[in-house]
């Protein structure tokens, strides 16, 4: 079992707040908050080995959640009411999995929130939990029944480093702090904070001399290489004494920001409309107010591939409330209630 540790003062401090799975995360709670990967870490460690042989689904789907209401340190309700997500409190829904495919009904796959997938063995004994987002499950449908896409069409004008959004959004300037750094123990999956949210002029200066940068192709999934070997220069070039990636949306939450490398003109954004001023679930609130993903800043590089590598050429940088002013969208397909995703046989063991 991986190493929970530090986990353990979030828990508590979950414990002895009072607050229930209901409860909004208040502003001044921020250490509330656990982060993606701690949360998958915490929830293999708390039901990793527990049997619900001989319940009814119903039964053992309620079980379930009560043990990762007492795994997280909240009380048990009574009975679980029908919200969305499931445990407000952490932008959380649970499923138990005793096969590879994952049904999902009454609910849209939201991009920002979190699922954590209880895998059952023959005699419904946990064998593992995975806690991913929904943007990471969107590309396991197979069925035709979660169509809806976001696309953007890439348009270059010259090779220089384009600032799109000469600043950030009207909900982010109280939050802005010109010259910070982080410190060693800043990571970038970290929620953001006010006072440590570079402005986005900042960010695009910092990163604009990553063009040239030669990115060599390493392993056999190149592209997924590639963009991990890009967000781990971004994170140094930002300050970041230490490269995370715990694949949730954005890629560097603590900065709000997204990264993406392009090769081609087409620009997948999965399900995540930048201009959406909507709230992000898995986002804590600043300071009483929502972070929406309108807010988010995105990092956009394109390359020129050749056989072994992709050279950076041109370098963009935009709010999600200015992208498609900046990228054209594609038009989307409707997304229908049912989705059905088919997980590879390896999802519960290549993390």
């Amino acid at each position: 079992m991986r190493d929970t540790a530090d986990i353990d003062p979030v828990i508590e401090a979950i414990r002895s707040s009072g607050l229930s799975i209901y409860d909004p995360l208040l502003p001044d709670r921020a250490d509330l908050w656990i982060p993606t990967d701690h949360l998958e870490l915490l929830l293999e460690r708390a039901l990793t080995g527990l049997s619900f042989r001989g319940l009814p689904l119903r039964t053992r789907s309620k079980a379930v959640k009560e043990h990762v209401c007492r795994a997280l340190g909240y009380p048990v309700p009574i009975s679980f009411k029908r919200t969305q997500p499931r445990f407000p409190a952490q932008g959380l829904d649970v499923y138990t999995q005793k096969s590879d495919n994952l049904q999902i009904w009454n609910s849209e796959l939201e991009p920002g929130r979190r699922y954590a997938l209880v895998r059952l063995g023959p005699d419904d004994n946990v064998l593992t939990v995975r806690v991913v987002t929904g943007e990471t499950l969107a590309p396991f449908d197979t069925t035709g029944v979660l169509t809806k896409k976001y696309q953007a069409r890439l348009i270059q004008r010259g090779p220089f480093p384009e600032l799109v959004s000469p600043e950030d959004t009207g909900r982010l300037l109280p939050w802005l702090q010109a010259g910070f750094y982080p410190t060693s123990t800043s990571e970038p999956t970290q929620a953001p904070q006010p006072g440590q949210l570079l402005p986005i002029g900042e960010v695009f200066d910092r990163l604009k001399s990553l063009l040239r940068e030669r990115i060599a192709d390493v392993g056999h999934d190149q592209e997924r290489n590639r963009a991990a070997v890009l967000h781990r220069l971004v994170c140094a070039r930002l300050g970041y004494s230490s490269y995370r990636d715990d694949g949730q949306f954005p890629d560097l939450p603590h900065q709000l920001l997204e990264v993406k490398l392009q090769t081609a003109p087409t620009i997948d954004l999965g399900r995540v409309r930048p201009d959406s001023r909507d709230q992000m679930a898995s986002m804590p609130e600043i300071e009483g107010a929502a972070v929406r993903y309108c807010d988010v800043r995105y990092a956009l590089f394109c390359g020129f591939k050749d056989e072994d590598s992709v050279t950076l050429t041109h370098f963009y940088a935009t709010t999600g409330t200015d992208f498609f002013h900046r990228f054209p969208q594609f038009q989307g397909r409707v997304v229908n209630t049912k989705l059905q995703l088919h997980l590879p046989p390896t999802f519960f063991t290549h993390r």
